[in-house]
């Protein structure tokens, strides 16, 4: 077996993915405890790896919801009450599609390196489809209906 090929260990659903991709701060972005499931770590080993690699990650490929933020994710998807952050001592942290590749470089499992492929391709799906029906959907109704996934 050529050790350059990396095989796909488990389809990941697109759509299913697509629904956990939000806009924060003007950037589309994944939530940690949903790339940790993807990637069949837990969360906190997945932030461990990217504070172990901080110098890998700048802001424009992650960032820590404020407490704002984090009232707004907890509103309009399924999450633990405020106060408690589904048992987090702190926030969660946002990834970019560029910081979904850099944890690759830092969880170099088989299921990450597969998990992050099909992540990244359905971040491009989702671009290309906002670019060709951007002037069919105003961009205020694409926000509202971001918040309500």
């Amino acid at each position: 077996m050529n050790d350059n090929v990396v095989t796909t260990i488990e389809s990941i659903d697109k759509e299913e993915v697509k629904a956990k991709i939000y806009e924060v701060r003007g950037h589309r972005v994944m939530l940690d405890s949903d790339i940790a499931m993807y990637f069949a770590v837990t969360t906190g080993n997945l932030n461990k790896a990217k504070n172990r690699n901080i110098e890998r990650f700048p802001e424009h490929f992650c960032f820590m919801l404020t407490d704002q933020e984090l009232s707004i994710f907890q509103y309009g998807i399924a999450m633990q009450t405020k106060g408690i952050k589904g048992g987090r001592s702190n926030n969660p942290t946002v990834y970019t599609e560029h910081g979904v590749a850099m944890l690759t470089s830092v969880l170099h499992t088989p299921r990450a390196i597969s998990a992050s492929i099909q992540i990244i391709e359905a971040f491009v799906e989702m671009s290309h489809y906002i670019r060709q029906n951007r002037e069919l959907l105003p961009y205020d109704e694409l926000k509202a209906l971001e918040l309500k996934h």
